[in-house]
């Protein structure tokens, strides 16, 4: 039973502990962005990029890399969330 718990934190080089930190502070920036586009969808002069950046920051973080960038191979958004 323990197993299901430490085989995947283990797979990506993490204890369980570091994996719920990282995981739970994701989902929560994750939340603050979605929230945050949410009310762009209703108020659109507010939160007018703080989805896109949210996600550029969240796959930088992921990938491992240092500062936010466009996914290599992704076109253009025609606009910015």
């Amino acid at each position: 039973m323990f197993q299901l718990f430490t085989d995947h934190p283990r797979s990506v080089g993490e204890t369980y502990g570091e994996h719920f930190l990282f995981a739970s502070s994701f989902g929560a920036k994750m939340v603050a962005g979605g929230l945050a586009c949410f009310v762009h969808g209703f108020l659109p002069f507010l939160f007018v990029r703080t989805g896109s950046k949210t996600v550029l920051a969240l796959h930088a973080r992921m990938s491992g890399a240092r500062t936010p960038s466009k996914p290599v191979g992704m076109p253009e958004p025609e606009y910015l969330i």
